[in-house]
């Protein structure tokens, strides 16, 4: 049986600084804005739309500028996170309301955090997934990163700084890299501890040479993996890394509000065996000062990096509990 035509989920396309933003949307009631991160897509949220839609809500999943079915600029400036903050309330609006409780993962997480930063008045609360909120500031990114690794091995960051070397290794086969990539970080495929890490090149070689050589994560099927792969496949992954390439033009964007807090209700959810939760654990014990607002923070024990994906029913539950505690 087909849902009623008012539960269903609906594919749109809304003009935005972007161009052309697509989203899927589902439900009504109070607008839930969705984020993916790198190398999604709307559909890493496809467990989540029915259950906020059955929750009460107006969940909307858009497909982040240079991904997808929406806009992918030219210029590698046009991802800065400003641009992809001004996409976000231009969602918000297109929709027709006037704030949004707005929900990210990865990169979605990041810039949720930011739009709720700069925009309190449009996001009026926000709920990170496997990367914690650290306010702007610090070095300059690319510094940072170029320093971690050591002799012989470059962090995936640096790797990707450069236009066209990280397509060269992925376009080729983007099925076969997404399939390792998500592997990578999965919790139950993950490679083991004395492995080499994933998150690092070998200089001269592959970030797919340090993947698991494994069956798909649990929580990706087949079919899953060929929604995934088809949209990169249609678009190439120049849109998706630029957003690392823009990192250090936020660094310089995001100055003014260095050390900021983001004082808004707001929520973490991470995964133990996450190296974004892991690495990043000073961010998350600075919540205090940093997310004064902070309802929860939950680790996810024997969880990886696509934590909404991975535990789709308990990130459900701690999502709608939180979101009912708004309306009160």
């Amino acid at each position: 049986m087909r849902p009623e035509p008012s539960t269903a989920a609906r594919h749109r396309t809304i003009e935005a600084p972007a161009g052309r933003l697509h989203l899927v949307e589902q439900g009504s009631g109070p607008l839930v804005l969705l984020l993916h991160g790198f190398p999604e897509s709307w559909y890493s949220w496809r467990h989540q739309l029915p259950a906020l839609a059955a929750a009460g809500y107006r969940a909307a999943a858009v497909d982040v500028r240079g991904y997808g079915r929406s806009s992918r600029p030219a210029d590698r400036d046009a991802y800065r996170m400003l641009d992809l903050v001004a996409d976000n309330v231009a969602v918000v609006r297109a929709l027709g309301e006037e704030n949004a409780v707005v929900v990210g993962h990865d990169w979605g997480a990041n810039t949720a955090a930011t739009s709720a930063l700069l925009h309190p008045e449009v996001f009026r609360a926000v709920a990170l997934l496997s990367v914690p909120y650290a306010p702007p500031g610090g070095p300059r990114p690319t510094d940072v990163f170029g320093r971690i690794g050591g002799p012989g091995q470059e962090f995936y960051v640096s790797y990707f700084q450069e236009p066209g070397r990280a397509e060269a290794e992925i376009e080729p086969d983007v099925r076969g890299w997404l399939a390792g990539f998500y592997a990578s970080m999965s919790a139950d495929t993950m490679p083991a501890d004395d492995a080499p890490d994933p998150h690092f090149v070998t200089h001269g070689g592959r970030l797919r040479d340090r993947f698991p050589a494994s069956a798909l994560p649990s929580w990706l099927t087949e079919d899953d993996l060929d929604v995934y792969a088809g949209e990169f496949e249609r678009t190439g992954m120049t849109g998706a890394l630029n957003r690392y390439r823009a990192m250090d033009r936020d660094w310089a964007d995001l100055a003014p509000y260095r050390g900021a807090p983001i004082k808004q209700p707001s929520l973490f959810i991470g995964g133990a065996k996450d190296a974004s939760t892991t690495w990043m654990s000073d961010a998350i014990d600075a919540y205090p000062t940093t997310l004064p607002g902070l309802s929860a923070s939950h680790i996810l024990e024997d969880c990886g990096h696509w934590i909404q994906q991975e535990r789709p029913d308990e990130v459900n539950g701690l999502l709608t509990d939180w979101l009912a505690t708004l309306q009160d």
